[in-house]
């Protein structure tokens, strides 16, 4: 089974590295799979990279179903 988090983009890099924020860790990950990737995007993280864009609302429920498991 493969896990992915959810996360906001803080920054975007030259470097193809976003900066993210999952949850108030921040950490760097690739950001060269997805194309118009902005600054307030939601992305889920999966291996170090963002594999995907999700909604605000995906990301909400994701933080409550984590929540509730914790």
């Amino acid at each position: 089974m493969c896990v992915g988090l959810s996360a906001r983009v803080i920054r975007i890099n030259e470097n193809g590295t976003a900066l993210v924020d999952a949850s108030g860790a921040r950490r760097q990950v690739s950001a060269q799979l997805l194309e118009d990737l902005e600054p307030g995007d939601y992305v889920m993280v999966h291996a170090g990279a963002a594999i995907s864009k999700i909604t605000s609302d995906d990301q909400t429920e994701t933080e409550e179903l984590l929540e509730e498991l914790l």
